[in-house]
């Protein structure tokens, strides 16, 4: 009985032992028709019947530019106040072979000048020559070689629209307008003119990347010295129609409109009210930028719906020395165009300056920074000199209220 037992589990284990090496073989019977299958699969779908043309093209290169940075046009604009030659002035442009050299005018503020895109200069009198005879007040005439030493000095623009621009008559107006064009074609002179056709379109224009800067100038009078006959046209005036009427083209080609008036009241360091009264007018009207002259002193700053109003800058170079007249201001002024197109202007900037006089801080005239020179004494000729510019100084900030 064991051993039918015995041999009845054998012939089971023997039977088990079969089938699990059938199952074996089934095994690998299977792995290898799938592979064979996934071969021949592979084959046929990578040789196609009709394999196609592959053609390489060359990539091409798209360049990329960068837009470089919008970089904000700006324009500096710097002025002086009046340039008055008395006789003592021209004297000491003369040199010993009678030719004439006025550069020490500007010599000590040369580097402000220069750096401005435009410095204006108010050339109170006329620039006969010596043709005519050479003059002082009450009737001025001056040298060329003033307007060379502006040049030399890098002014821009100068103003001839004053109370002295007829002193000497049409002949010296003409020579002084002759000396301009000729000799300096490039300098725009604004406020005197030779004909109806430049009177008419008497709109100078600056442009600097885009940004246009217009500047005009007027007077208030000439002295009661009437325009030739021939020549009504001589002086731009400060009146309605004429101002007016350039204000209106001045619109259409600029982005920002200068108006240098001669008014005022001489002597006093307080703006009088018909000076704010043509200045609002001007504002109403368009004007920017309101910078005038005429005084001989500074007069108070004035900011008239957000557009500034230097009243009067004072003397640049004269002989005078009553009280505050040997104090003037350098007025600076940045306008920048806005990437949005918006004209700004920063806020201006107000420098004060003092004409030496021969024998005071060298021996000659010349223009001096005042803050520059506090606190050395040492270097003027005559010290009274340097304490009278102290003292000026002082006086005249507090009673105008520019620091």
């Amino acid at each position: 009985m064991k051993n039918k037992r015995k041999n009845k589990v054998q012939w089971k284990a023997s039977i088990e032992l079969f089938y699990n090496k059938l199952k074996y073989l089934y095994c690998i019977f299977f792995i290898l028709f799938a592979c064979f299958a996934c071969g021949k699969n592979k084959e046929i779908i990578s040789e196609p019947e009709n394999e196609p043309v592959i053609e390489y093209v060359e990539e091409s290169h798209v360049e990329v530019i960068e837009e470089e940075p919008f970089m904000e046009p700006e324009v500096d604009i710097l002025m002086v106040g009046d340039i008055l030659l008395h006789d003592n002035v021209q004297n000491s442009g003369k040199l010993p072979d009678g030719t004439y050299n006025y550069d020490h005018l500007f010599e000590n503020v040369i580097t402000d000048i220069q750096a401005a895109d435009i410095a204006i200069a108010n050339q109170e009198v006329i620039l006969g020559g010596t043709e005519l005879g050479l003059s002082g007040y009450p009737a001025f005439n001056g040298p060329f070689e003033v307007g060379d030493a502006l040049v030399n000095a890098g002014f821009d623009v100068i103003l001839h629209a004053t109370n002295h621009t007829l002193d000497r008559g049409k002949k010296a107006l003409l020579n002084c307008l002759d000396f301009w064009e000729t000799n300096y074609p490039e300098v725009a002179v604004l406020g005197a003119f030779d004909s109806q056709e430049d009177y008419d379109n008497s709109i100078y224009v600056y442009e600097e990347d885009g940004l246009k800067i217009a500047i005009l100038n007027y007077t208030y009078g000439t002295n009661g010295i009437p325009s030739p006959s021939d020549m009504p046209y001589a002086v731009a005036r400060l009146e309605e129609e004429k101002v007016i009427s350039d204000l209106q083209k001045a619109e259409g080609l600029a982005d920002f409109t200068v108006v240098c008036p001669h008014w005022g009241t001489e002597y006093t360091l307080r703006h009088s009210r018909t000076q704010e009264e043509y200045a609002r007018w001007l504002v109403e009207n368009g004007v920017d930028f309101i910078i005038g002259a005429h005084p001989h002193v500074v007069q108070d700053f004035d900011m008239i719906d957000n557009v500034p109003v230097v009243y009067s800058l004072g003397n640049a170079i004269s002989n005078m020395s009553a009280a505050n007249t040997q104090l003037e201001l350098m007025a600076t002024i940045r306008i920048i165009r806005k990437q949005n197109g918006d004209i700004v202007s920063l806020p201006i900037e107000l420098e004060y300056l003092w004409c030496s006089r021969p024998g005071g801080y060298n021996n000659s005239y010349t223009v001096i920074p005042v803050t520059g020179f506090i606190g050395r004494s040492e270097e003027w000729l005559n010290k009274a000199d340097y304490d009278k510019m102290i003292s000026t100084y002082e006086r005249v900030r507090k009673e105008t209220g520019i620091e």
